[in-house]
């Protein structure tokens, strides 16, 4: 009967996990290029069960074999697998910014930190102090050729990521070809790791991050920004399953605990 209960709370343990994860998911439904988590959770190694009064070994031609015929199998429980995140493409929002950006496709922008080189979808930047393209939280946006100085200058960025210039006092000037923005792509993009503010950090699974280039290079378009893609219904949806099993397996050691309890009471009694 102890198995059961361990049995129980380990399927409690993985609800709780899953609901963590959706949690989090409906709290960012209207942050900026969010993507969803998921939890996937496995098994325990079943066990095979065998009739104890049967044991016993005969010999075979090839060797020996257990007579004890086997009944079946058992779980042992659930656990926690992997928490992976879902890329899959958001809708785009307009807004009246040249400075915002949004990926269409697989891809990141890249971004300039202290603490080395980050990636987002995240394309909701501005114009700093300092006259460089910058995130909300004054990380500098990376152009395939360092940072890009925009201060004074009326902009445009194409579909392939190329960012042209002309002076605002001139206008009517040619525009020049300043930068492009530097794109990446990651081999397993579902194992990056979530730096906070939008932002991600590859990792050994990942890979390193590779120049998005030819028919793998996202479109990007301007005056757009690309919202989360978290449905809260489907979201809604899951929390109310996540609730319904978690009082399956609360309630299956309650009963555990009550057998145990009718064990120890009747054992005592006939003592």
């Amino acid at each position: 009967m102890v198995r059961g209960w361990y049995t129980g709370a380990s399927g409690m343990n993985a609800q709780q996990n899953r609901l963590d994860a959706i949690s989090n998911n409906l709290a960012n439904v209207d942050t900026t290029s969010y993507k969803r988590d998921i939890t996937v959770s496995k098994n325990f190694p079943e066990l095979l069960l065998r009739r104890m009064g049967d044991d016993g070994v005969y010999k075979t031609p090839f060797g020996s074999a257990d007579v004890a015929p086997i009944i079946g199998k058992i779980g042992l429980g659930v656990e926690l697998n992997e928490l992976f995140t879902d890329f899959s493409q958001g809708s785009f929002k307009p807004t009246s910014g040249d400075s915002d950006m949004a990926l269409e496709g697989n891809g990141f922008f890249a971004v300039e930190t202290p603490y080395g080189e980050r990636y987002t979808r995240n394309g909701n930047f501005t114009v700093g102090v300092e006259g460089y393209l910058e995130t909300k939280e004054g990380y500098p946006v990376l152009g395939e050729n360092g940072r890009l100085f925009l201060q004074g200058q009326k902009f445009t960025v194409n579909k392939n990521g190329e960012v042209w210039v002309r002076p605002v006092s001139n206008t009517d000037a040619d525009p020049i070809l300043l930068d492009r923005m530097k794109l990446v792509n990651f081999e397993n993009d579902r194992y990056l790791s979530k730096q906070g503010s939008s932002l991600y950090k590859d990792t050994p699974v990942s890979g390193p991050a590779l120049p998005a280039e030819g028919s793998s290079r996202p479109r990007i378009q301007q005056g757009f920004v690309e919202a989360s893609n978290v449905n809260v219904v489907n979201e809604m949806v899951q929390m109310i399953e996540v609730n319904r099993a978690y009082e399956a397996n609360q309630k299956s050691i309650q009963s555990e605990d009550t057998m145990m309890q009718k064990l120890w009471g009747e054992t005592v009694r006939l003592k």
